[in-house]
């Protein structure tokens, strides 16, 4: 799958066009300047954390030393100053190193294709939360509807396309992100696995609140197939606080494995058997075993 991304298509199609050398910037519709970094504003609901952590340090010192190598992107913003699309984290490293702007290449991009490139110049960084991937993708994939494509795989393999994640996966993820912000938490911080959010997505909010109190009433994990109960009974409207308590509550069978090396089943077993004839006939001698009394 091309990693290309839908950005690319949008405008930014050569270096020139990215560098503003084209007729564009003769035109007015484009420039690249040092904005003060209090006029650049963040840009709305930005999905995507800027925390202080190593990778932060090492980009502050980069700035302090050489300055912003590569201009971020913004837009001019009705009532002054510029919409940030592309360089938050440059920004605030600029902050930290004691700069007072920034380089920015600024064009006039439509709500849509400003959504379309913060996305994809973000989703392939690899210290992305679910959270974050999650309101991402659902941002990326609404403004490509109101571009007028269909809803449907190929759009969301579009969607995903810059990340190199098939249309499955990115769907989930748009399910995930109808969680409640507490419950998103918990699958960031692995409370909540991430198949058990995606079914639980699909509770009422107030659903979703019971599940979040009974977690962290009992402090319990949710299995798979709880959160699959959970999804079944809040589909047929059967759900209710109790029955969220009985389901989250409940003893969850001890799960056994058991494996063995393969020169101890070469000693039974040729090459020419399939895993699925070894182990049909393992639990047939089994099952004799049981009947013969030896268990």
């Amino acid at each position: 799958m091309s990693k290309t991304g839908s950005a690319a298509k949008v405008k930014l199609n050569s270096f020139d066009d990215l560098f503003g050398n084209n007729e564009m910037q003769t035109a007015g519709l484009e420039q690249i300047i040092n904005a003060p970094l209090a006029e650049l504003h963040d840009f709305k609901n930005h999905p995507f954390r800027v925390v202080d952590d190593e990778k932060m340090e090492e980009t502050t010192e980069s700035i302090r030393q050489y300055g912003v190598l590569v201009p971020g992107i913004a837009r001019p913003r009705t009532d002054g100053g510029y919409e940030l699309i592309s360089g938050h984290r440059r920004k605030y490293g600029s902050q930290r190193a004691g700069k007072s702007e920034m380089p920015v290449i600024v064009r006039n991009y439509s709500d849509d294709e400003a959504t379309i490139i913060m996305v994809d110049s973000n989703i392939q960084r690899e210290d992305i939360l679910p959270s974050e991937k999650a309101k991402a993708y659902k941002m990326k994939y609404e403004a490509m509807k109101h571009q007028g494509k269909k809803s449907g795989k190929n759009t969301l393999d579009e969607v995903g396309e810059a990340a190199g994640e098939n249309a499955k996966k990115v769907q989930r993820y748009i399910w995930l992100a109808r969680l409640s912000e507490e419950l998103l938490e918990m699958v960031d911080t692995k409370k909540l696995g991430f198949s058990q959010g995606v079914d639980i997505s699909f509770l009422s909010e107030e659903a979703q609140q019971w599940v979040e109190v009974i977690i962290e009433e009992q402090g319990c994990n949710v299995s798979t197939v709880q959160s699959g109960k959970l999804k079944e009974y809040g589909k047929s409207g059967e759900l209710t606080l109790a029955m969220v308590r009985l389901i989250l509550t409940e003893e969850k069978p001890k799960e056994r494995k058991f494996t063995m090396k393969s020169d101890k089943i070469g000693e039974y077993f040729s090459d020419s058997y399939s895993n699925e004839e070894i182990e049909n006939i393992i639990i047939s001698l089994l099952d004799k075993w049981k009947k013969e009394g030896a268990v």
